[in-house]
């Protein structure tokens, strides 16, 4: 038997698909590379296709069936909420119609195990700081849509013909389980101020006066590995039948600020470097922190890596990397 990751060559699937080989599984990719890279999977086996294209129910099917597989993990999807907004029939064409191919081809081919990568852009703008699973579901974006209309249409497959699912809804996924398996994207705060840095720009803080104690957004930011971990045992837990048709917030029940990060990053990097204030940036909440207690209670789930171990794992990814960033000399 084998796993069918889909999007497994981007940044978090990647992460899962090297867990899922260092324990020995058997695992097939689906990725179309349009942001995933085929060196992040090694020699495993790849179907390069996108997956709302006509062909891929048939495709999808035939994959499952050749490599006798018996449950999937979905990632493949768009996932930038700007361009949702300047965009959004591509964003449903892809993040709705892919899943809607990827569920029929799983219908065809008898595969009935699902784990799938669900977003806290479900909530919108909770009322409440801290979000659990039975806060109200009001996305303020397309991508926050898809990602709800893509619950719903597991649950409804559930009703219809006994799949079985759990999705999983990030908070701010962040950091490298390996040097070479960094976030590749600058569309979160850490890779951002990085990429800042390389450029040689003052990285920006978007508002000093929330309601936090430093004035800055509080956010809850999740080590891609402790993320990548909860896959595996939402995974598990579906092949044993112990926990299914369920979703679940993934990250670690505390925030950091963003002010609090930036010195974080100065700390690791040894770099005493400068930021300056812009204005607020419309939508962004005061604070946005999940509840984790359902899923540590269901599969014994709890985030072990900090802000610290984040922010570390991240700039020494990028210092690996063809762009590291030049540190000055101290004075």
């Amino acid at each position: 038997m084998s796993t069918l990751v889909t999007g497994g060559a981007g940044y978090i699937g990647a992460h899962v698909v090297r867990l899922l080989q260092e324990r020995g599984e058997q695992v097939v990719v689906v990725d179309d590379l349009s942001t995933g890279d085929a060196s992040r999977i090694g020699d495993t086996p790849l179907i390069v296709l996108d997956i709302s294209k006509d062909e891929a129910v048939r495709v999808l099917t035939e994959t499952m069936i050749d490599y006798d597989v018996d449950a999937v993990i979905h990632f493949a999807a768009q996932k930038q909420v700007g361009v949702s907004v300047k965009r959004p029939a591509l964003y449903f064409r892809q993040n709705v119609g892919g899943m809607a191919n990827l569920m029929s081809a799983m219908y065809d081919a008898g595969v009935r195990d699902a784990v799938f990568s669900s977003s806290a852009a479900v909530y919108g703008q909770p009322d409440t700081d801290v979000v659990s699973e039975d806060s109200p579901t009001n996305p303020i974006n397309p991508y926050g849509q898809t990602k709800l209309i893509g619950e719903l249409l597991l649950a409804d497959c559930n009703h219809a013909w006994g799949l079985n699912y759990i999705a999983l809804r990030y908070f701010n996924a962040a950091g490298a389980g390996w040097v070479d398996l960094a976030d590749p994207a600058t569309l979160n705060l850490i890779p951002i101020v990085e990429q800042a840095l390389y450029d040689g720009n003052v990285p920006v803080v978007f508002g000093d006066d929330y309601p936090t104690p430093d004035g800055t957004c509080i956010r809850d930011y999740v080590h891609v590995l402790d993320l990548a971990k909860a896959h595996l045992v939402a995974l598990d837990a579906l092949r044993e039948g112990t926990v299914k048709n369920r979703s679940f917030n993934v990250g670690t029940g505390s925030g950091s600020s963003v002010t609090e990060v930036l010195e974080t990053i100065r700390n690791v990097s040894g770099w005493d470097f400068e930021s300056k204030v812009a204005d607020r940036r419309e939508g962004d909440p005061a604070v946005l922190v999940a509840d984790c207690q359902a899923l540590e209670l269901a599969l014994g789930w709890k985030a072990e890596l900090g802000l610290e171990d984040i922010v570390e794992s991240s700039w020494n990814a990028r210092q690996a990397g063809p762009k590291p960033v030049k540190v000055p000399a101290a004075d």
